[in-house]
């Protein structure tokens, strides 16, 4: 008796959920690992953003929508879990286009070293959207429970460089096995 689907396409369409699988498995992974403190992921009381690793792994080699896309799902996902005022949507998002961006402009060599360097980058510019978000929410909104501006860029100084080079220390962690499965999962008809 012979199958509806060939041999190629069944190992096409399991190869495909079997990437859908490990991708969604690392975003919750991450997910996870966000309000975990463990020694060696922490400094001055900021982790690592886990998330802002994933899209820029993501996006290193997809085009500026595609990470855009992927910086505003998990942007959602990481405002669900906090609060959405300021969200963290927009500074994902910008990482995920500037990142593809930059790939492919070629101005980045794909290596590990280039990737820390991009998320360091990026932390800071994502951490830098965040207090925007802040600091306009102060002036505009009366009530506000956030600190007076004089607060949040000291305190914003100290969080994207804490971030930032948390961030692109742990990237290359996150970075090479995510790239090197997603690699894997090319289908052979588009290599040739």
């Amino acid at each position: 008796m012979t199958s509806v689907l060939s041999s190629p396409k069944k190992s096409l369409v399991l190869r495909r959920w079997q990437n859908a699988g490990v991708t969604v498995l690392t975003v919750l992974v991450c997910l996870l690992l966000l309000p975990v403190r463990l020694p060696g992921m922490n400094l001055l009381g900021i982790g690592p953003d886990w998330l802002l690793i994933w899209v820029v792994a993501w996006s290193v080699k997809r085009a500026p929508w595609e990470g855009a896309i992927a910086g505003l799902c998990l942007g959602l996902l990481q405002d669900a879990m906090t609060t959405a005022i300021p969200t963290h949507t927009l500074g994902l998002m910008v990482a995920g286009v500037l990142t593809a961006r930059l790939q492919k402009q070629r101005y980045i060599q794909e290596d590990i070293v280039s990737v820390a360097l991009i998320v360091f980058g990026v932390a800071v510019l994502s951490e830098t959207i965040m207090a925007l978000q802040i600091s306009l929410h102060w002036l505009l909104i009366d009530g506000s429970l956030y600190p007076p501006l004089g607060e949040i860029w000291p305190y914003h100084q100290r969080i994207a460089l804490s971030s930032a080079i948390l961030s692109s220390l742990w990237a290359p962690a996150l970075y090479y096995p995510l790239n090197r499965w997603w690699e894997r999962q090319v289908p052979e008809d588009l290599t040739s």
